[in-house]
């Protein structure tokens, strides 16, 4: 009869622990893991691996679970069999009693305490889930195999869907911020801007070259000054003829013009590229990297197609959370 209690006691314990892992790693902060991972930390790595592999993770729950449902079973079976041998009524009534057991102590319960301390809890037992993970590590890659057989035969991919939940869970964590007051509203509201132009591509804001008002060396620097205060901008692309096409080189200051002395246009600032197919948040990244205000965009095959401008892109970041999502 001890060998049947050990059974039970040691089934709900397993069914409790998946079930509670499974609902603190999707609560988990990955912020938290990645920041205590750099700091030296294995375990937080090895969450962390779990979070960017969630096959394997699941794998093992499932496994877990299974492995943890057939021992209740089992030890139930065996103590109808040692207590009522032979009573069909107790064999069947005996699960039926025993079920909200379960279904509190190794579902409901630690469902609820990891989903409120996701962070204190897996770090407390995330030594024990890697130890089953190693254990049903075979029988886990047979079940990643299939589910990557599956996701090339319908040729849908996770990552799109992992990344929504990303961008969720750090809009969420910035929200946190702004209520324990890390974060003030504009900042939570640049952050959030940063997000929503993560996955558009430059050209979504540039200028084509067609619509680009532009100069060239020797133009005038008064009539410069002057068409600029009507149109309201503070640089101008300077470009120069290269056979049949006009192609930007680089731009000048109106600030600068109004700051020399020379009547022509002689001197320029270098103007950087970025490809047509690089994000908002890459083209803002190299721009306060090199300190310059305007970049060219230019196509795969390396030909100029667009102009956009610091202000531009600053501007999209702060219109962003306009949007709707």
């Amino acid at each position: 009869m001890g060998i049947v209690l050990f059974l039970f006691v040691l089934g709900v314990f397993l069914s409790a622990f998946f079930s509670g892992s499974e609902t603190g790693f999707y609560r988990v902060t990955r912020v938290r893991l990645v920041l205590d991972g750099l700091g030296g930390d294995w375990l937080s790595r090895f969450l962390l691996f779990l979070t960017n592999h969630p096959a394997l993770f699941v794998a093992t729950t499932l496994i877990g679970n299974n492995v943890a449902n057939y021992m209740v079973s089992l030890s139930i079976v065996l103590f109808t069999q040692a207590t009522f041998p032979g009573n069909s009524t107790a064999e069947m009534a005996l699960p039926l009693v025993m079920a909200p057991v379960l279904f509190v102590y190794g579902e409901l319960l630690p469902k609820y305490f990891f989903y409120r301390a996701p962070n204190f809890l897996l770090r407390r037992t995330g030594w024990l889930f890697f130890v089953f993970t190693v254990l049903f590590a075979p029988c886990s890659a047979l079940l990643w195999v299939l589910g990557r057989a599956l996701q090339t035969l319908l040729g849908e991919s996770p990552e799109t869907v992992r990344l929504a939940l990303a961008r969720t869970e750090l809009e969420d964590f910035l929200e946190e911020g702004g209520e324990f007051g890390i974060l003030n509203k504009a900042q939570r509201r640049v952050a959030q801007g940063v997000f929503g132009v993560a996955n558009r591509r430059v050209t979504s804001i540039s200028t084509p070259l067609s619509r680009v008002w532009t100069a060239k060396i020797g133009s005038k620097v008064n009539n410069l000054i002057r068409v600029a205060k009507r149109k309201q901008i503070s640089v101008i692309p300077i470009v120069e003829t290269q056979g049949k096409r006009t192609v930007p080189i680089g731009y000048v200051r109106i600030c600068d013009l109004y700051m020399g002395d020379g009547e022509e246009i002689e001197n320029y600032h270098p103007l950087p590229e970025v490809r047509a197919s690089d994000s908002c948040i890459s083209a803002i990244t190299q721009l306060h990297s090199t300190g310059e205000l305007m970049a060219k965009v230019v196509s795969r095959s390396g030909v100029p197609i667009g102009i956009v401008t610091m202000q531009e892109l600053q501007r999209a970041i702060l219109d962003a959370k306009k949007q709707p999502a």
